[in-house]
């Protein structure tokens, strides 16, 4: 997945999905230009995680 499209996902800007991979939060790979790419099965996870965290251990 390109930065935009986990940007996307996740509603933020893509710098900071940038940012994310340059701080080991989330795992990238670099295409032969340079450019960041991101496995959909890390994205999907990062995303269940922080959806879990964010509803709390109580749920909704």
């Amino acid at each position: 997945m390109t930065p935009g499209e986990v940007a996307a996902l996740f509603r933020v800007d893509p710098k900071t999905v940038t940012r994310w991979a340059t701080a080991g939060r989330i795992g990238s790979i670099r295409t032969p230009g340079g450019h960041r790419r991101f496995r959909e099965s890390e994205v999907r996870t990062l995303l269940a995680e922080l959806t879990t965290e964010a509803n709390g251990p109580g749920g909704l």
